[in-house]
């Protein structure tokens, strides 16, 4: 009986959570939040070296929960927004659509997110993966610029 109970309270919450982070739109900023370049990989690091700033890149899946969570609560937000914007190019990927699965494959992805600071070479200078919210976000990246 308890282990019927413990099962049906797992499925409860999986439910719960998938639909609370459902609606996450990948595809849109929030004015404030973090804004990720609309344009490709190419684009992304030729902006880099002419800017000389740190690529920022978020490479997630669509179905992942930390993902949802950090689109919703992390990145739509102006503490994180107003530095990665000032400090970094950002830019992410779908790791299973597009460009993004060649992302994925290049930079040996292998949970979600995976959060990448890169150079304008190609190099990733720091990478770390999961969830994080804005501040602790902001110290990843404030210590990737002290690097």
């Amino acid at each position: 009986m308890k282990s019927i109970l413990y099962v049906s309270s797992g499925i409860a919450i999986v439910i719960f959570m998938a639909f609370r982070f459902a609606g996450v739109d990948f595809s849109k900023d929030i004015e404030g939040g973090i804004q990720f370049h609309k344009g490709n990989w190419q684009e992304a690091m030729a902006l880099a070296k002419k800017e000389n700033k740190i690529i920022f890149l978020d490479v997630y899946a669509s179905w992942c929960g930390p993902c949802k969570k950090m689109k919703k609560n992390t990145f739509s937000g102006s503490k994180a927004g107003s530095y990665y914007n000032s400090n970094f190019i950002n830019i992410a990927f779908d790791a299973e659509r597009g460009e993004g699965i060649e992302i994925a494959e290049k930079y040996k992805v292998r949970a979600f997110p995976s959060l990448l600071f890169i150079n304008g070479n190609g190099d990733v200078i720091f990478r770390t993966e999961g969830y994080h919210n804005a501040d602790e976000l902001v110290e990843l990246g404030k210590s990737v610029l002290k690097q």
